[in-house]
């Protein structure tokens, strides 16, 4: 194995690719400036399709491993894994073989089974969002967020959606981007 080119930067990702002419790319959740990996592995898997992308995060989130494979990358990885381990990801993955954890670390129970909707809506409560800003960033109508909030409160049995928030971001299921 040998490093082509680095970046801080997931921004910058998809030009190192152009530039470096990687076999593999492997890329953080979240870069300098707050920039997603995840985001930047689409558009690499678009215009790059032959480089392989491996994710790899310290934050145990519970949307993290769902959005890496939506985004088409071919692996992904907590830190938390040895050395050896990550260089047994990395020759699997250029092998051709996909290496994917079975769940995050701290996964919420699967009894609460919240949608994609939810999720999102929950984050942006992390994000100290209040329901006007949640519906038009996710293109809901007042109305429908707050009957998604009274699911997620009848799901978890919290009185409060910040309560509910507290939680989700101090047991690691929520990651906060403020």
């Amino acid at each position: 194995m040998q490093v082509t080119g680095t970046t801080g930067n997931a921004g910058h990702a998809l030009v190192a690719c152009k530039r470096f002419a990687p076999d593999l790319v492997l890329m953080d959740v979240y870069t300098e400036g707050n920039e997603s990996g995840i985001d930047a592995a689409v558009v690499i898997k678009e215009q790059c399709p032959d480089v392989k992308v491996v994710i790899m995060t310290g934050m145990p989130e519970i949307t993290y491993l769902d959005s890496a494979r939506k985004a088409g990358v071919d692996s992904f990885v907590y830190k938390n894994i040895s050395s050896d381990t990550l260089l047994a990801t990395i020759r699997s993955t250029m092998a051709g073989y996909g290496t994917f954890p079975r769940g995050t670390p701290t996964e919420l129970p699967a009894s609460l089974a919240f949608t994609d909707t939810e999720i999102a809506i929950v984050r942006l409560v992390c994000e100290a969002k209040n329901r006007k800003e949640i519906a038009r960033e996710l293109a809901m109508s007042e109305g429908s967020v707050k009957a998604a909030i009274t699911e997620i409160l009848n799901k978890t049995g919290y009185d409060s959606i910040l309560k509910f928030a507290v939680f989700a971001v101090s047991k690691g299921y929520i990651v906060p981007r403020i």
